[in-house]
């Protein structure tokens, strides 16, 4: 059984998220963490080298599976407006239903140093890549405009939904940020077809 497959380091990463949500990275100590995780302090270092190491290794994992599970919604749907509106409501769905990991991604992760941005950069691709998908998928099937620019559109999509989920991180989320979904999906697809929806 590997180190990602055994419960304590499950439980370290869960331990991880709301530590950091409550204190904030610099001041989420590692004996916070453990005794969250209801573990000895080191046993975070038989899973984790060190704090960053497990911030990253957060990321990747929670990030994993935040896609996996849009990925699995999306393939059951044919409309490329369908499959747009699953990606952004999912998005926003994961992140209202656990808002310690929403700070964590929100607001935790961008003060991290440029090194470990890069490599939360590299965890990020899978899910951008979806979003291209969608938009050559909608751009053959005539939904989107056929000249459009894939880069600039997808970093306006991704832009989009971090900056909503930003700002309702930042009002405590104290509104339904699920019930941005249609609006901002509706936004989204009249921009992407050039005004001929």
């Amino acid at each position: 059984m590997t180190k990602r497959n055994q419960p304590k380091y499950g439980k370290i990463i869960d331990a991880a998220v709301v530590v950091i949500a409550e204190h904030g990275f610099e001041r989420a100590q590692i004996s916070k963490i453990a005794k969250q995780a209801g573990v000895a302090d080191g046993t975070i270092y038989l899973y984790f080298k060190n704090k960053e190491d497990l911030l990253l290794s957060l990321f990747r994992e929670k990030m994993g599976q935040f896609i996996e599970s849009i990925e699995n919604e999306i393939a059951g749907k044919t409309r490329v407006r369908d499959r747009l509106f699953t990606l952004i409501d999912m998005h926003f769905r994961q992140l209202a239903a656990d808002y310690s990991l929403a700070i964590v991604t929100q607001l935790e992760l961008r003060q991290s140093n440029k090194g470990l941005r890069a490599k939360i950069g590299e965890v990020l691709k899978r899910y951008l890549k979806l979003i291209d998908d969608i938009l050559v998928e909608g751009m053959d099937q005539g939904v989107f405009d056929a000249d459009l620019d894939v880069r600039l559109a997808r970093q306006m999509i991704f832009g989009t939904l971090d900056e909503t989920v930003t700002n309702w991180v930042l009002n405590e989320g104290k509104y339904d940020l699920a019930a941005l979904s249609a609006d901002v999906n509706r936004l989204l697809i009249r921009g992407l077809s050039g005004g001929n929806c």
